[in-house]
């Protein structure tokens, strides 16, 4: 009898402890961290794309992402007409949350080591990247 009294307290322990595993935000599931990112990323594009080029702005960009591998999935041109304080602070979010969920979900990727552009172009008030696909 005292046994399996035991084994009853340890199996609703158990089920305690898995239940409450699944609340905690940093035990989300693969999907969970896909649609955060999705999300965030929507933000973070709508904010860059909302950025223009004109004789008072600068034009720039950082690394947008996080490889399984390492370093960026590409990197995002804006300008510096917009709030690039919360910009930064939105892609560090957004690269921080994919290198977790790469370690999370045990990703893979490619491998290959993504360039940043080699310069900035103001065009139609928009910044643009520009790569050059041959070496000089």
């Amino acid at each position: 009898m005292k046994k399996s009294a035991f084994v009853l307290k340890l199996s609703v322990l158990f089920l305690l402890l898995t239940a409450n595993k699944c609340d905690d935000p940093e035990n989300s599931s693969c999907e969970d961290y896909v649609s955060q990112l999705d999300g965030l990323r929507v933000k973070i594009e709508n904010l860059a794309n909302t950025s223009v080029c004109k004789e008072n702005f600068e034009c720039r960009y950082m690394a947008f992402g996080s490889k399984p591998c390492g370093g960026p999935w590409n990197y995002l041109v804006y300008s510096t007409s917009i709030d690039t304080l919360e910009l930064h602070s939105l892609v560090n979010a957004y690269n921080k949350m994919e290198q977790e969920l790469n370690v999370a979900c045990e990703r893979v990727s490619d491998c290959m080591m993504v360039n940043p552009p080699q310069r900035l172009e103001c065009k139609n008030n928009k910044c643009i990247a520009i790569y050059n696909r041959f070496l000089e």
